[in-house]
């Protein structure tokens, strides 16, 4: 027997079960068309209210909806209107990057597909294997003067080496040649290599680099030979160079030894020796090679405005010293402007190893700086006529000058960014010579800048300088942080053509 009661109720349990899915689906429509407009205008207030302790994150239409489905979903409510109000800090993103705007706050989701295949976890941009401009792959941390390793810009190009662009640009849009260079250069007291890749005409950026003090030419002076120790040291070194140029695709390599090696009546036998431990083969360059290359590697610290430059490299075993005129033509290599140049038979580790290097009183340096003004009076090089004050200066590319702009910048650590090019006044270098030779050996060890490998060698580079500031008086100097693998790098790519083959390519793409 029906209930006629019964049979309402249910028929208006339907009903209003109906209604209710017929509200629900209204609503969610509702949500859907309204979510964008109703989170921009969330974003809008935050960036119009001031909220500008942390940068307003991307709300994105979709994602909200669905929140707030759930929400109901689990609340039970009928209404939007019970949910709480989301603060500023709700809907903060990581300090430091500004407050965006409207159209950045809700990214589009073309955008979205677009940019998808670029980028990995966290939403970070993916980098691209190959630099485009920028080194990709991070690069070795630097270890201080007395280090293994060493990381450094390229020539003339500091701050384009420093960070990756994150892959924006497409491997189609490389802008420079893919080809990469290395140079190794085998001192007395060093052992240095950089691996590079041409960019701009005249530049190129680093790609990986290496310094380790090895002294090869320790008790060169006392014996004519080189010691099994420095061999020793000077082998594991280059091993750690011949690992890293095989790792990559070397279009051209230049590996050179100087003095050391020069000078030594074993050194031909050395060089057999690395050769067979390492499969590296170095050549041995003469002293007026070595002046061009030193003057190769600083050409682009000489301004348009400069006239004449003395150019001294204090190296371990010897000095080299190039005076430079430069007329109203000027040369693409500087090089070419050597007018006089001459090499002494001295350095820091020889220079230290006579007259002692650990307890240096100002009468030992003062014997040190006669010594060499003795070998200075044979150089037969006329005087320069200054007729500006901005028409000359030196230049000085050593350990030695570096350390000083180092210890005058009183830096906590070495850092070759804030040193390569510096400027020193005359009365500064005299009084960071002062303030050296005042020091005990232990003071000088502890200084960052010098550090103990470089604490019994330092004041002797400074007697080497004192020389040729006494020879060649100029109001200032500047100081350069590279030398000879700075020059053999660019000789190399200016005799391949890679900077004009580079012109000629962006002629093409200009047409």
């Amino acid at each position: 027997m029906e209930d006629p009661e019964g049979g309402q109720r249910s028929q208006g349990n339907g009903a209003l079960a109906a209604g209710r899915k017929d509200g629900k689906k209204s609503r969610r429509r509702k949500g859907k068309r309204g979510g964008q407009s109703r989170n921009a205008n969330q974003s809008a207030q935050h960036v119009l209210s001031g909220d500008t302790g942390e940068a307003a994150r991307p709300i994105e239409a979709g994602s909200a909806a669905r929140k707030r489905k759930r929400r109901r979903r689990g609340a039970g409510a009928s209404d939007e209107a019970g949910q709480p109000h989301r603060t500023s800090n709700e809907i903060s993103a990581v300090a430091g990057q500004g407050v965006r705007s409207d159209s950045e706050s809700v990214p589009s989701r073309r955008n979205r597909r677009k940019h998808r295949g670029k980028r990995g976890l966290q939403g970070r941009p993916l980098v691209h294997e190959k630099p485009v401009g920028h080194p990709a792959q991070p690069q070795p941390a630097p270890a201080g003067r007395n280090g293994a390793a060493e990381s450094r810009p390229g020539h003339n190009d500091n701050r384009a080496a420093r960070q990756s662009d994150g892959g924006q640009r497409s491997h189609n849009e490389h802008p420079w040649p893919d080809e990469l260079y290395a140079a190794l250069d085998l001192g007395t007291n060093n052992c240095r290599l950089l691996i590079a890749q041409p960019t701009r005409p005249g530049q190129f950026r680093v790609v990986d680099a290496f310094s380790r003090i090895v002294r090869l030419g320790e008790g060169l002076a006392a014996s004519g030979r080189l010691s099994d120790d420095a061999m020793d040291r000077a082998v594991d070194a280059l091993r750690v160079c011949a690992s890293k140029l095989k790792n990559r695709e070397i279009r051209r390599m230049r590996l050179i030894a100087t003095e050391a090696c020069r000078q030594a009546s074993n050194g031909a036998q050395f060089l057999e020796r690395v050769v067979v431990e390492t499969g590296l083969e170095l050549e041995i360059i003469d002293r007026e090679t070595e002046a061009r290359l030193a003057v190769s590697g600083c050409s682009s610290l000489v301004g348009r405005e400069t006239r004449s430059v003395v150019l001294f490299d204090i190296g371990g075993g010897s000095s080299e010293i190039a005076v430079i005129r430069i007329g109203d033509n000027r040369f693409n290599r500087l090089a070419n402007h050597i007018t006089h140049w001459t090499s002494l038979p001295v350095g820091v580790v020889t220079l230290s190893e006579r007259h002692g290097g650990r307890d240096v009183t100002p009468d030992v340096f003062e014997g040190m700086v006669i010594e060499v003004q003795g070998m200075l009076a044979a150089f037969d090089c006329p005087a320069i006529d200054i007729g500006h004050a901005g028409d000359f200066h030196l230049i000085g590319t050593s350990g030695t000058v570096t350390t000083l702009a180092g210890v005058h910048l009183d830096l906590p650590r070495y850092d070759r960014r804030k040193v390569d090019g510096i400027w020193l006044s005359d009365d500064e270098v005299s009084a960071m010579q002062a303030k050296l030779l005042s020091w005990d050996f232990a003071s000088r060890a502890a200084n960052p800048c010098i550090g103990p490998d470089r604490a019994d060698l330092v004041l002797a580079g400074c007697a080497i300088l004192e020389a040729i500031r006494r020879r060649w008086p100029s109001p200032r100097m500047r100081v350069a942080d590279r030398g000879l693998r700075e020059g053999l790098l660019t000789d190399m790519m200016a005799g391949d053509g890679v900077w004009r083959r580079h012109r000629h390519r962006r002629g093409q793409r200009g047409k």
